[in-house]
C-alpha cells in the first residue's frame, strides 16, 4: 500500500485525468450550442456519451475507491494539506453518488440529454411541445430512477436540490419563497397601479449585431473580464462555460430591435465568468476549482447584471460608451437609460424579466419540478400547468409553447433542481451587496466614476478565491454575518423601485 503522500499524489493524478475528459466534454457541448452542424448531432451525442462513460468509469473505479478509503482514514487525513483534504471530502460524496448508478444507465442518460437539446431547439423554433415531450418524459423518468438509486430524505426533490445547492431542502425553499412571493406580488401590483412607466422608445429600433457585439466586448473589459482567458460568442440561449481555469467562455444574445437583452445577458454571463477567473489557482485539477454552488454562482451573475448593471450610477458612467457605439442614442439621458433598464412589467420570458418579477418565473418552474419528481404531475400536462401558474403568479399567460414551457434549455439537459439557484442567487446577491456597502461605503461613487476594480477585488477576496472550499451556508455566514434570508432582497427592491415608480 502506498504511503499517504504517494496516495495523495495518485489521487490528484486521477482527478487530473477526469478533468481532461470534462474539458473535452465541455468543449464539445459549447460547440453544439454555438453553431455545430445539425446533421452532426447524433454522432456527436455518441462521442460525448463515450467520453462521459470513460470519465464515469474513472470516478467510480476500484482505484478511486481504494484511494478514498486510505485518504479518509483518520491518521492519513490528518497528514493531508487542506486542499487535498477538502477535495477528498468532495470526491467521496461524488463517488458515493455515482457508484449507485449502473454505468450503462449513465451513458444512456448522457446520450439522451445530448440529443434532447437539439430536439428542444427544434421544438422551440416550431413552438411544438409534442416534439420534445417524449424526450422529456424519458429524462424525467431517468431522473426519478436516479433519485431512487441515490435515496432521499423528505421530498425526492431534495436530492436534486442538494446537487446544485448543497444542504438546501424543499422545506427551506418554501420558507424563503412563500413570503418572498407574497411581498413581490404586492410590490408588482403597487407598481402597476402607480400609473408610471418609463419611456422605452429609445431602446426600440434597429441595432446592428456587430455593433452590439463590440459593445458587449467593451462592457466585459470594463467589468474586468480577461479576454486572454476567455472569449465571447453568440447563442440562442446565453450561457457561460468553463473549459479550464484559464478558459472561461461567455455567450450572449443579440436582438436586432432592442439593445437591452445583449447588455443584460453580457453582464450576467460575464459575472459568472469573473467568478471562474477569480478562483484560487491552487485548486486547479480538483472539483474545488468551481463555484461553491449554483446559487452562489448565480449571485455573481445577478450581482453584475442587476445590482451594478441596472444601477443609476452604472449608466451615468457607461452611457457614453453606448452612445459612441450607437450614435442614434446620443439624445438619451443617463436617467432615461436607467429607467428604461428598470422597466417593471410582468412578462412571459424569464431571461427578459425585470428585477422585480424575475423570482416569480423561478417559482413557477420550482413548483412544476417538485410535482414532476414526486410523480404528482405528468410531462404531458406541463403546457397547461405552465399557463395556469404564469397567470396565478404573474398575471400573464403564453399563447404558444415557445414563449411558455419551451423557453428554457435546462430540462433538455436534465437539470432538475437547478432553477431555484436563480432565485437563491438574487437572495445571496442582495446580502453580499449589504456586506459590500459595509466594507466599501463609497462603492456607488466608484461605480459612478466607472471604477469597477475595487468591487471586483472585494468579490475576489471574499467570494471568488474560495471556489468550492466553503459550503454556501458557510460562505454567506462568513461574508455577511447572517444566514441566508429574504430581508436584504426585499429591502433592496423597495429601496430601488418605490422611488422609481413614485410609491
Amino acid at each position: 500500500m502506498p504511503n499517504t503522500a504517494e496516495a495523495a499524489a495518485a489521487f490528484r493524478e486521477l482527478l487530473r485525468k477526469i478533468s481532461h475528459y470534462e474539458e473535452a466534454l465541455a468543449l464539445m457541448a459549447w460547440d453544439l450550442r454555438t453553431g455545430a452542424p445539425k446533421k452532426g448531432v447524433p454522432l456527436r451525442s455518441e462521442a460525448m456519451g463515450t467520453l462521459a462513460s470513460e470519465a464515469f468509469a474513472l470516478r467510480t473505479s476500484a482505484e478511486m475507491g481504494e484511494l478514498l478509503a486510505q485518504l479518509t482514514d483518520g491518521a492519513a487525513a490528518a497528514e493531508l494539506d487542506p486542499v487535498v483534504r477538502a477535495a477528498v471530502h468532495e470526491v467521496q460524496k461524488e463517488y458515493d453518488r455515482f457508484r449507485k448508478i449502473p454505468p450503462d444507465r449513465y451513458q444512456a442518460y448522457v446520450v439522451l440529454t445530448t440529443q434532447a437539446e437539439s430536439v428542444w431547439e427544434e421544438a422551440k423554433h416550431t413552438s411544438d411541445f409534442r416534439l420534445f415531450q417524449p424526450y422529456l418524459e424519458k429524462i424525467v423518468a431517468m431522473k426519478r430512477e436516479f433519485v431512487e438509486y441515490w435515496g432521499y430524505h423528505g421530498h425526492p426533490y431534495n436530492t436534486l436540490l442538494d446537487q446544485y445547492e448543497p444542504g438546501m431542502t424543499v422545506d427551506q425553499l418554501d420558507a424563503l419563497f412563500t413570503p418572498l412571493r407574497q411581498q413581490t406580488v404586492e410590490l408588482v401590483q403597487a407598481i402597476a397601479g402607480s400609473g408610471v412607466r418609463p419611456d422605452v422608445r429609445p431602446f426600440r429600433g434597429s441595432f446592428d449585431k456587430e455593433r452590439q457585439r463590440h459593445l458587449s466586448r467593451c462592457l466585459l473589459e470594463r467589468m474586468g473580464y480577461d479576454f486572454s482567458a476567455g472569449r465571447l460568442d453568440e447563442t440562442v440561449h446565453p450561457f457561460q462555460t468553463t473549459l479550464n481555469r484559464y478558459d472561461a467562455r461567455v455567450t450572449t444574445m443579440f436582438v436586432p430591435d432592442d439593445v437591452r437583452p445583449a447588455i443584460s445577458s453580457t453582464l450576467h454571463e460575464g459575472g459568472h465568468a469573473l467568478y471562474e477567473q477569480g478562483i484560487d489557482p491552487a485548486l486547479i485539477g480538483t472539483p474545488l476549482s468551481q463555484g461553491a454552488s449554483m446559487g452562489i454562482h448565480e449571485s455573481q451573475s445577478r450581482f453584475w447584471e442587476n445590482i451594478i448593471g441596472r444601477s443609476r450610477e452604472f449608466w451615468e458612467a457607461q452611457l457614453p460608451l453606448v452612445q459612441q457605439v450607437f450614435p442614434e442614442l446620443s439624445g438619451v439621458s443617463a436617467e432615461l437609460f436607467y429607467r428604461g433598464m428598470n422597466d417593471v412589467a410582468p412578462s412571459l420570458i424569464r431571461i427578459e424579466a425585470d428585477e422585480v418579477t424575475y423570482n416569480l418565473h423561478i417559482m413557477v418552474r420550482y413548483e412544476l419540478e417538485k410535482g414532476l419528481m414526486s410523480g404528482d404531475l405528468r410531462v404531458a400536462d406541463l403546457p397547461g400547468l405552465w399557463r395556469e401558474k404564469m397567470r396565478e403568479y404573474l398575471g400573464v399567460e403564453p399563447d404558444a409553447d415557445a414563449t411558455g414551457v419551451l423557453q428554457d434549455v435546462h430540462w433538455s439537459g436534465g437539470d432538475f433542481g437547478y432553477f431555484p439557484s436563480y432565485a437563491l442567487g438574487n437572495l445571496y446577491a442582495a446580502q453580499f451587496r449589504s456586506a459590500l456597502a459595509r466594507d466599501l461605503p463609497d462603492y456607488r461613487e466608484q461605480v459612478r466614476r466607472g471604477e469597477l476594480g475595487g468591487i471586483l477585488a472585494w468579490l475576489r477576496e471574499h467570494i471568488h478565491r474560495y471556489g468550492k472550499t466553503r459550503t454556501p451556508a458557510e460562505l454567506v455566514q462568513q461574508v455577511t454575518g447572517q444566514p441566508l434570508r429574504a430581508d436584504d432582497l426585499v429591502a433592496y427592491l423597495h429601496e430601488k423601485f418605490r422611488p422609481l415608480y413614485g410609491l
